[in-house]
């Protein structure tokens, strides 16, 4: 399940994500599959009035167990814009299975919500592959390849790329 991170902690992170993390509580090693199992089934009984529902796979279940409920503060500024917070909890996406699904459609995967950043400005999703996004009113951003990446980028004020839609 976790060989993807058999590298060591200091490894696997840069340092100012790592000391932001561990911050927030986060610890090498952190899994709490029951949570993780409580959102999947909240987001899997919600339909939209219009009939949207959510997509729950592999990728967004693992991202949750290891990082949810996680409120994300830089500790430093940021390289090209202000850092935010990063609240990972799937629930913020609940109301948004349509927005999801158009995404989906987009990126031609299933996306699933991951949580906030900053005053819910913008929703993270996370796709099957484990890529990473943000949605806000000016439009979807890709964040990173996996959610490590994607937590180097909103920690350290990367400025994440926009999403051309095809």
């Amino acid at each position: 399940m976790h060989d993807h991170h058999q590298n060591t902690s200091t490894t696997r992170f840069p340092v100012a994500v790592d000391a932001a993390l561990r911050e927030a509580d986060w610890r090498p090693g952190r899994w709490d599959i029951r949570q993780a199992e409580e959102w999947a089934d909240a987001l899997r009984s919600h339909t939209s009035p219009a009939g949207h529902r959510h997509a729950v796979f592999p990728a967004a279940v693992e991202a949750w167990a290891e990082f949810g409920g996680l409120h994300i503060t830089a500790t430093a500024a940021g390289r090209h814009i202000a850092p935010t917070t990063v609240h990972i909890d799937p629930l913020y996406g609940l109301h948004l299975a349509r927005t999801l699904g158009d995404l989906s459609r987009a990126l031609e995967t299933e996306v699933s919500p991951l949580g906030a950043e900053g005053d819910e400005q913008a929703v993270l999703a996370i796709d099957a592959e484990g890529r990473v996004y943000g949605i806000d009113h000016t439009g979807d951003w890709f964040l990173g390849q996996d959610i490590d990446e994607a937590l180097a980028t909103l920690i350290t004020g990367t400025q994440p790329a926009r999403l051309t839609s095809a």
